[in-house]
């Protein structure tokens, strides 16, 4: 597929959207994390639970939403996913219950998913073609890194702007106020960006009757399902994916056991997006250029070692250069295993056609840590508080990295030295 056929501007509303409809459901919380316990009075299991919640419903949608990518164009569907998912943002900024805001996760998980994820992913292989999927996943991934990193920046910025006394002396009333601002905001920019898809995020029409199909048969779903890259590729995601989760820890640990105030906290969560884009980008380029299954080995090796720093407690609140060394350490291995995971489906012979199709029944297990890793980090967290319980969530990535690595490791010997067909 020439890459031609989809303008740079194609991938850049994907990269907008790509993040923008996570960013009310997990982007607040990973840079607000101890402020969004605070103003639900919610502990760390509660707020894991929630994220099971939209795990679950997650699940579902993504069997049932990737055949629907290869009936529908991506662009109609990402709007109305955004679209669906800001409206959950009024409900959000109302701070529901806790009934309710698991209710609200479970609806999030369909509206982010089930119209969303697979047609993302396949407009990205669409865009890259065959000689660009690192370029195509390294930018995508890199470019919401940014777009998160933004949105937490401006967040950071509302959130302070409403907070009248000194952020430490900041009563439950005034964070919730301010957070209720930053939630508005947000949802308001999550709409906009749908209509930006809508009007903008066309593509040739040949291509895209080409990249769609009248109906999904169970001989295509077998088809997909002898790939052996199929197999191999649910426990890669899943076991980056569990990294991925991990950094939402982050401005937790740097509360609780480097002892930093709210806005200083929400600053390290913000410092890990801007991380991301960088990464991204640098490791889409470079796998284009050499060979992407081998940096998807890479990145689990460099992510075990930064788990291992955090997990052995040498970091203390008294080295803060360690602290930011090793977060840096473990965001590369852990946002390089993310950019690469999808760039590697086209070494794996996995027809683009079923494209949709292969990423619902990969992401069936692959994404399976929405539903576990928010309540395991939760109860190892509130189980041993402080530092202790921390080491036992890395001692977790550890494990996860390992595991990943050795899959990583197959997928390169079965289709790394191949040539591309």
């Amino acid at each position: 597929m020439n890459q031609k056929k989809a303008p740079w501007h194609f991938l850049l509303l994907l990269i907008l959207a790509g993040e923008s409809v996570f960013i009310l459901p997990f982007v607040l919380s990973r840079v607000f994390r101890p402020t969004v316990l605070e103003a639900f009075g919610l502990d760390n299991v509660q707020l894991g639970i929630c994220f099971s919640v939209y795990g679950i419903i997650a699940l579902l949608s993504y069997l049932f939403g990737g055949p629907l990518a290869d009936k529908y164009p991506p662009r109609k569907l990402i709007a109305v996913a955004l679209w669906m998912t800001a409206l959950g943002g009024l409900v959000y900024a109302t701070f529901p219950s806790y009934t309710v805001l698991k209710i609200l996760y479970g609806y999030w998980g369909f509206t982010t998913i089930f119209l969303f994820w697979a047609p993302m992913i396949k407009a990205a292989r669409l865009w890259g073609g065959s000689s660009s999927q690192g370029k195509a996943f390294g930018f995508l991934d890199g470019g919401r890194g940014l777009v998160g990193a933004l949105f937490g920046a401006l967040g950071v910025f509302i959130f302070s702007l409403f907070i009248n006394t000194e952020v430490s002396e900041a009563t439950v009333t005034e964070s919730r106020m301010a957070f209720k601002y930053v939630i508005l905001v947000t949802s308001g920019i999550v709409v906009f960006v749908g209509l930006l898809v809508w009007f903008f995020m066309k593509m040739d029409r040949n291509v895209e009757k080409k990249i769609i199909l009248d109906k999904i048969t169970i001989s295509q779903i077998k088809e997909v399902l002898r790939l052996p890259s199929v197999w191999l590729l649910m426990i890669i995601i899943l076991c980056g994916y569990v990294g991925y989760k991990i950094t939402d820890v982050f401005s937790l640990y740097a509360r609780d056991v480097m002892l930093y105030d709210q806005v200083q906290s929400a600053q390290v969560g913000t410092f890990l997006l801007f991380v991301r884009p960088v990464i991204g980008v640098l490791i889409g380029v470079l796998a284009d250029r050499t060979e992407t299954t081998y940096w998807l080995v890479v990145s689990f090796v460099v992510t075990f070692f930064g788990a291992l720093l955090f997990a052995t407690g040498i970091i203390s609140d008294s080295s803060t250069a360690l602290f930011f060394i090793s977060i840096l350490v473990v965001a590369t291995g852990v946002y390089a295993a993310r950019a690469l995971y999808f760039a590697v489906m086209e070494r794996g012979q996995i027809p683009l056609l079923l494209t949709g199709t292969a990423v619902g029944l990969i992401s069936l297990i692959g994404y399976t840590p929405d539903i576990f890793a928010g309540p395991a980090m939760g109860v190892l967290l509130e189980n041993s508080p402080g530092a202790v319980g921390h080491q036992h969530v890395f001692w977790m990535l550890a494990l996860f990295s390992f595991i990943g690595g050795i899959a990583a490791w197959y997928y390169f010997q079965l289709y790394g030295k191949k040539k591309q067909h």
